[in-house]
């Protein structure tokens, strides 16, 4: 062997390995901290830095650079600042914040970054979008026409909400609005509707307990959670709406509905309101900062219904506000009052009354209205928030003792009946048909000569009947076809017929 042969044998690998391996150079613009606070971080040494960068502190800590002046830097520290010390090195990055998006997240319970929190395996990401992007303009969005049924009466009935629209839920703290949210998530078992829970500084417990309730009835396989915790640093609670919403918004440009809970607004303002304190922004009214209105405007403004030429798709937000002794014209709850296309107000009273949910149907509004129900949801229930408010009107003065004629005692009498046909239990889910037979039994009157805590149980009959009986009228509703006078006359019927049955059995029984 010659020496060729042996240098080629001893040393040509070593060459290779060392031609692969290589010397790479990494520039990086680095600062250090001037001082660092609960959820903020002051830096200095950067010479070319842009609103809204990312950050890396030490121990990979990230930050989002939001006070910029010419010699430092106010930044939203997205984690914990118990290991951060003055002088330590921050890096610039050179974009923004974002956030794993795609299939690999259903199912999966996250934090703000993407991150997951359910012990499983890293997240699997298709891309990776920006947390903040514009909302879609105005000729792409269509108008909204197709309904997003809740299941739940008294919302479909009196307060419709449509695939691309914004519907705030607000009352005072527990008064179930955290329900209504969660029942509307569990209802789109059938509808291919995807669903997106985005949990803002809410207790750990709570949170666990949604979830919990998303297991169970197997709703979690096409739901992505999205946590952050009020024990988690205000930044995270700041970032976490909008990073749910960039993952809301993959799955629409590919054409799917997707909803989106935001649980809730009101945390979402304090967590940014402490930060802005703390980084000495001027305060306003209540000592929110001045672009308190604009941080949920374009927020909520990237829900909507998109056109058939760009894509289809729809993101449907559902953005919960809690007020405080009933007062809807505080601050924030008539921010998102004028952002938002409606509001469904739960009110204490009728929440102490065991009128659940505790729905106030004169005050709850959907400005999209009866464009997104069903044709024959509105021909039942199009004069129900009319008829319902007559009655409580006069309700109220009935209270003062005076002589009533036949034709009020009538009204109030079926008002009464409507009142308990529109109380549901959580989790209880009705389909549109049974709905429909519910309430066209108690506007008909087929309800009145029965006494209130019978209502409940001749309701069960009469959806029963009818899913029995008259299953071709229940099809042809859930497809969405008109409902004439001769499918209404054959609806009361069966319907009665079921009452008379059900009457006759009792009857039997008792004797």
């Amino acid at each position: 062997m010659t020496f060729d042969d042996l240098y080629d044998d001893l040393f040509a690998p070593l060459e290779d390995a060392l031609k692969r391996v290589g010397s790479v150079m990494e520039t990086a613009e680095i600062a250090r901290i001037l001082s660092v606070g609960n959820g903020v971080a002051e830096v200095a040494g950067f010479t070319d830095l842009h609103a809204d960068e990312l950050l890396i502190f030490s121990g990979g800590v990230m930050g989002i650079a939001s006070n910029l002046s010419e010699d430092r830097a106010g930044v939203i520290v997205l984690g914990e600042t118990e290991r951060l010390r003055p002088g330590d090195p921050v890096r610039r990055t050179g974009r923004v914040v974002d956030v794993p998006v795609g299939t690999g997240l259903i199912g999966r319970v996250v934090d703000a970054l993407g991150r997951p929190l359910d012990g499983g395996d890293p997240i699997e990401a298709e891309d990776l979008l920006p947390i903040e992007q514009p909302a879609p303009p105005i000729m792409h969005r269509a108008p909204v026409q197709v309904p997003l049924q809740t299941g739940i009466k008294a919302v479909d009935a009196a307060v419709p909400i449509g695939r691309g629209q914004r519907e705030l839920i607000l009352g005072d703290r527990q008064t179930g609005k955290t329900a209504i949210a969660v029942d509307t998530i569990l209802n789109q078992r059938d509808s291919g509707v995807l669903s997106i829970y985005c949990a803002i500084g809410q207790r750990a417990s709570a949170v666990a307990r949604v979830i919990q309730s998303l297991r169970e009835a197997g709703a979690l396989d096409r739901t992505i959670v999205v946590v952050a915790s009020g024990e988690d640093a205000p930044g995270l609670q700041f970032v976490a709406p909008y990073a749910a919403t960039s993952m809301a918004e993959h799955f629409m440009a590919e054409g799917r509905d997707v909803l989106i809970v935001y649980d809730d607004l009101t945390r979402h303002a304090r967590a940014y309101r402490e930060l802005s304190l703390l980084l000495r922004r001027p305060p306003g009214r209540e000592a929110y900062p001045g672009d308190i209105f604009y941080i949920h405007s374009r927020l909520l403004e990237r829900a909507t219904q998109l056109r058939e030429e760009h894509g289809g798709g729809s993101l449907t937000a559902l953005p919960v506000v809690e007020t405080q002794a009933q007062n809807i014209s505080a601050y924030i709850p008539t921010n998102l009052i004028s952002i938002t296309d409606g509001q469904i107000y739960l009110s204490p009273s009728l929440f102490e009354k065991g009128h659940l949910p505790a729905i106030d149907i004169g005050t709850s509004v959907s400005r999209v209205g009866g464009k997104v129900q069903l044709p024959a949801f509105r021909a039942v229930a199009g004069n129900l928030r009319l008829m319902y408010a007559q009655f409580e009107e006069l309700e109220t003065f009935a209270r003062f003792g005076t002589q009533l004629d036949s034709e009020t005692r009538r009204k109030l009498t079926r008002g009464l009946r409507v009142r308990e046909v529109l109380k549901q239990h959580e989790h209880d889910h009705i389909d549109v048909p049974e709905q429909i037979a519910a309430l066209l039994a108690a506007t008909e009157g087929l309800f009145d000569e029965l006494e209130p805590d019978g209502v409940v149980e001749a309701e069960r009959t009469v959806r029963k009947a009818v899913c029995a009986q008259v299953p071709d009228i229940c099809d042809r509703i859930a497809a969405g076809e008109e409902l004439n006078d001769e499918d209404r006359k054959t609806l009361i019927e069966a319907m009665r017929g079921a009452l008379s049955d059900a009457q006759t059995e009792a009857e039997n029984g008792h004797a």
